[in-house]
């Protein structure tokens, strides 16, 4: 087998294209293989093989540097840069990043899990370069679904501007995560050969050799022609100069257009299509179904997940209220919004990779009397951080968010994480938080934050909780939490899913055990009262310690001179590990067992 040969990108560059394509073909099934054993993205690598051997065959990496957009299509780039054999711990603890990661190899110069970022990288990449009279390739490639993401253009904006040796190749497959939407996508399925504007630009240069008088008319001619025969208008229009389409399975083609590029030294797009789950039937007709897939699992649990739970409470509400409208970034499988999309696709609106605008078009809807749901991951909502604020909490709009997969995710890591929503949400006047303990406690608190008028944020986790009779108009109070299990000396405020958790300590430690519900307000009084009979104090989050739950309560304490001692169990102040979500909470010390050993330490 060639793949075994091959340690290093140079080993490669040592081939001939027909070795290439072999090449591809071994790669092809390696993945396939791998990634059945540990999970992880599949048809997003399947996808971009012939890219990832043509670009190490032509440039030289890391002087030329590669930025992968979101890094979950890099599978290639790991096996071509040393990590063959350590794919088989992909995503597990301690192994390979699922991303790509700067302390993983140098090959990996930036790393990604959020889309629409490499243009901006690999720009700020390219001018450092020019600034240290360096002259290598710097490369950012980018799916049309991270391009709908408006970093994108921002990045695009600038680079037009500049002279800065970038390089960037837009893989084409139609497909992000969701299939794509919005007037962008639509642009780029307008495709025509570029083999027939490639001659018909070549012809016309050769003309405007002879005849120079007519080039400045002829220069306006070309580009009305190449706006109606060939998407590239938009690119030239910032400045940057387009190429393309191309076949980006075609490692000859690939190769030689990328030979050509690599001479030039300002911003270029290279526009190629390709297909996600290439080579792999199942997946070429099922893309979004291969996406990510998971390892094999022994578990016989077959509750629903909290996502598909949110999307029952979504049709259950809409059925009643004509005014419920969901909203999403590009996430409506993840986020359990198929069903409603099918029944109710005229109050389901999918804006695409663009976080921002969703948060503040939820905002303008909510002006005219409608009620926005927008159901977003936890670790997506950083991303329109100051639109929550701005837009809708200093305002007062009345704007349900969903936040799915709060809390440490498992095998995606750090990039992933939603470890810092009850901490950056906190301190935002105007807002309720709300982190229910299960998914029938999450049917009662969307139910509240429906009829709630204002700002509600719902968080709950990644994974699957016991599903239990919905009571369709079941909801909670405002700000109280719900004492579980009366104890001794010892009591635990449990925060979300963590209480769970809390519940196998106490029945070691005959501590008094409560929901807390709300993080936002807190139960002051229940609270209060507590400390105030107890003799230690735990509080337990699945959040960053520094400024969540039980900085809260720690908060609260204080204000009314209450000296009994509070120990705030969360993740620590340091950039999480990738594994399973029980390999994370024994790491970190959100078990049953730490509770028990922190109470005897008082």
């Amino acid at each position: 087998m060639i793949l075994n040969h091959i340690h290093n990108p140079s080993d490669i560059k040592k081939l001939d294209i027909n070795e290439l394509n072999s090449l591809a073909e071994e790669i092809k099934l390696f993945l396939i293989e791998s990634i059945e054993k540990t999970g992880g993205h599949l048809s997003s690598n399947l996808g971009t093989i012939e890219l990832t051997l043509a670009m190490h065959y032509v440039f030289d990496s890391p002087d030329d540097t590669f930025v992968w957009d979101v890094g979950h299509q890099a599978y290639t780039h790991k096996i071509l840069t040393g990590r063959k054999d350590l794919m088989s711990t992909l995503r597990q603890k301690d192994g390979l990043s699922g991303f790509t990661k700067r302390s993983e190899s140098e090959h990996d110069v930036f790393g990604a899990g959020h889309s629409s970022t490499s243009i901006s990288a690999a720009l700020g990449i390219a001018m450092a370069n020019k600034l240290n009279n360096n002259s290598d390739t710097s490369i950012a490639v980018i799916g049309d679904g991270a391009l709908t993401g408006g970093m994108s253009f921002e990045a695009m904006n600038h680079a037009g501007d500049t002279d800065a040796n970038l390089l960037i190749i837009l893989n084409d497959n139609d497909m992000s995560i969701s299939k794509n939407v919005g007037a962008l996508s639509k642009y780029l399925t307008r495709l025509i050969s570029g083999k027939i504007y490639s001659t018909m630009k070549s012809k016309s240069l050769e003309l405007l050799e002879r005849l120079p008088r007519i080039q400045k008319f002829a220069k306006r001619s070309e580009e009305h022609l190449k706006g109606m025969i060939l998407p590239g208008t938009l690119f030239e229009e910032l400045g940057i100069d387009y190429f393309g389409p191309i076949d980006g399975h075609d490692i000859s083609i690939l190769v030689k257009t990328l030979e050509n590029l690599k001479n030039l030294k300002k911003p270029r797009i290279l526009h190629i299509i390709t297909k996600k789950g290439h080579g792999l039937e199942a997946a070429e007709e099922n893309p979004l179904k291969f996406h990510g897939i998971s390892p094999p699992s022994l578990s016989s649990n077959n509750f629903p997940s909290y996502s598909s739970v949110f999307g029952k409470w979504l049709c259950d509400t809409a059925k009643d209220d004509q005014s419920l409208i969901g909203i999403t970034p590009a996430m409506s499988e993840g986020s359990g919004m198929v069903e409603f999309a099918n029944s109710f696709p005229e109050r389901f609106v999918d804006v695409a990779i663009a976080e921002q605008h969703a948060v503040t078009l939820a905002g303008g809807i909510a002006t005219k009397g409608l009620k926005p749901v927008v159901a977003i991951y936890s670790t997506f909502l950083q991303r329109g951080y100051d639109q929550f604020i701005h837009d809708i909490a200093l305002q007062n709009l009345n704007v349900t968010f969903a936040i799915d997969r709060a809390g440490l995710v498992g095998a995606d890591g750090a990039t992933h994480a939603g470890i810092y929503d009850l901490s950056f949400l906190r301190c935002i006047p105007n807002i309720i938080i709300i982190a229910p303990s299960s998914s029938l406690e999450m049917y009662k608190a969307l139910n509240f934050a429906h009829n709630f008028d204002g700002p509600v944020c719902v968080r709950f986790p990644r994974g699957k909780s016991e599903i239990l009779e919905f009571v369709s108009s079941s909801t909670i109070e405002l700000g109280k939490g719900n004492i579980v299990k009366t104890g001794k000396d010892t009591a635990i405020f449990a925060f979300g899913n963590m209480l769970e958790i809390a519940l196998e300590a106490s029945e070691k430690i005959n501590a008094t055990v409560v929901d807390m519900r709300f993080v936002k307000p807190l139960d002051k009084a229940l609270i209060i009262e507590i400390a105030n009979n107890s003799k230690v104090l735990i509080s337990i989050e699945d959040n960053t310690v520094n400024g969540g739950a039980g900085s809260a309560i720690n908060e609260l304490l204080q204000e009314n001179n209450i000296n009994t001692p509070l120990k705030i169990l969360g993740v620590p102040d340091k950039v999480t590990e990738h594994g399973s979500q029980s390999e994370l909470y024994e790491l970190y010390g959100l078990t049953s067992e730490n509770i028990i050993n922190v109470s005897k330490n008082k």
